[in-house]
């Protein structure tokens, strides 16, 4: 297989540097979100998803051309059979400086200290309720104790960072921003409280579920004292600090704040489709050209710098819409 000889950066026409992929690994999930998925799923059959040395094969090319930040995600990423294997090759590819996973945390317990030996830096959780009736209802399946089992075998497992992942859903868990906020204070780890994303048809209006980053602020402001940060991940969140604690307080918000003059990051999904946004429907496909030129990288290489001339200047998500512009589900993008 041929390497890609110097790094040249990935720019698209607006000037923004590319250097952060989000690789989905899959499309299952052993949770059902009501904001990600609908309940009854058809999966994707195995031929049609990057086997796992696909993955490390795109994650060179994306290194090679001056990415030095992978996250993995899914659908829920450990659920994909022998996946350690995957993390631990790329935790050895030289130039790659974050090695990073989003879950959700039901798998925890049995990889977060493996995970941390592949390199793996740091971990964001999915949990947007601490009441285990309440996660139930919106994940459909899951058990939040498993996923709190999880939480501390990564905290136990020494992780760089551990960040917890709120998706706000209005009617549903703003009642318990605030025990979010004090649990992760009380963990020692940060949180992140997200606007959620019209991606889907997930049988309801997103308009009628949103819930404002400036109004998730001014509830947690009446509670805690927030120092705003400059302080990044290389995401989309801003931060605050709560002084006196470790915890950083993040809100992703594609909606009242966006973030898209700054982005840095594209996607590819469990199919090998690179969108260059999240918000869009253009993309790439990458699979065909991986399995018709199985020894050489050059093909594939072109289509990903080629991408970049179809990444936009915005997502435009607009929540008025009787139909979300965006078909995917977010479990087929990457969460």
């Amino acid at each position: 297989m041929s390497h890609d000889l110097g790094a040249s950066p990935l720019v698209d026409k607006f000037g923004r540097t590319v250097n952060y992929i989000r690789l989905s690994v899959t499309d299952r999930c052993d949770f059902r979100c009501t904001y990600c998925m609908a309940e009854e799923m058809t999966f994707l059959p195995r031929a049609q998803v990057l086997s796992l040395e696909e993955c490390l094969r795109l994650a060179r090319v994306f290194v090679g051309l001056g990415v030095t930040k992978i996250r993995i995600t899914g659908g829920e990423p450990l659920v994909r059979k022998n996946v350690l294997w995957l993390f631990q090759q790329l935790g050895r590819l030289p130039g790659l400086k974050e090695l990073v996973l989003t879950t959700n945390g039901s798998q925890l317990e049995r990889f977060a200290q493996p995970l941390v030996e592949a390199g793996v830096r740091r971990v964001n959780v999915s949990l947007d309720s601490l009441d285990p009736d309440k996660f139930r209802r919106i994940t459909r399946v899951g058990d939040l104790h498993k996923v709190l089992r999880g939480i501390a075998a990564a905290k136990a497992a020494g992780f760089a960072g551990i960040k917890l992942n709120t998706v706000m859903i209005r009617g549903v868990n703003e009642d318990e921003f605030c025990d979010l906020v004090q649990f992760a204070v009380d963990q020692e780890i940060d949180i992140a409280f997200i606007e959620e994303m019209p991606l889907g048809d997930v049988g309801h209006a997103r308009i009628d579920t949103y819930y404002s980053s400036d109004d998730a602020l001014a509830l947690l402001s009446r509670r805690f004292e927030l120092v705003s940060s400059t302080e990044t991940t290389g995401g989309p969140a801003r931060y605050w600090r709560i002084p006196g604690t470790r915890t950083k307080v993040g809100f992703i918000s594609p909606h009242s704040h966006n973030f898209c003059a700054s982005c840095n990051r594209v996607r590819v999904t469990c199919t090998g489709e690179l969108f260059p946004c999240l918000g869009q429907n253009d993309s790439t496909p990458l699979l065909p050209l991986l399995r018709a030129h199985p020894e050489d990288d050059q093909p594939v290489r072109q289509a990903i710098i080629d991408a970049m001339g179809i990444k936009p200047r915005g997502h435009d998500f607009n929540l008025f819409q009787a139909k979300p512009k965006v078909i995917r589900f977010m479990s087929v993008t990457g969460g």
